[in-house]
């Protein structure tokens, strides 16, 4: 099986966090947000944030994903995209780059806002959280 161009990769997991966007529940922001992980297998795992009137109980999109992702025995990662209608696209809060730093941390970063899926920022998860705490 031939390799998947970087290009096309990105923007199928940028198409795939918009999908996952529209599931998004957010009835107090409205602000819907959508994440993509990609594994070394090539299976996308989505996301959406889920919002709670408790505001310390909402979830973000990344997060999400890669939970539903452990949870189905996947840990081998290499990228993630995360889609908001936002200028530039919305960027990881830390309590998503703290997760994506201990269980991606070799990955790289997709970042589109909703409107232009394609104009995708690219970063890693590294470049995001430079020396993340670890237990090792």
């Amino acid at each position: 099986m031939k390799k998947p161009n970087k290009a096309v990769l990105k923007a199928t997991l940028v198409k795939a966090a918009a999908r996952a966007r529209k599931e998004a529940v957010a009835p107090y922001s409205k602000f819907q947000v959508g994440a993509a992980l990609l594994t070394r297998a090539g299976e996308i795992i989505g996301g959406a944030n889920v919002e709670s009137a408790s505001y310390g109980l909402t979830c973000c999109a990344e997060r999400i994903a890669l939970f539903k992702a452990l949870t189905e025995g996947k840990r081998d990662f290499i990228a993630v995209a995360v889609v908001a209608r936002w200028d530039q696209g919305p960027m990881p809060c830390g309590a998503c780059r703290q997760l994506l730093a201990e269980y991606a941390p070799k990955a790289d970063v997709y970042i589109a806002d909703s409107d232009d899926l394609k104009t995708i920022r690219e970063f890693t998860v590294q470049g995001l959280l430079p020396e993340a705490f670890t237990l090792s």
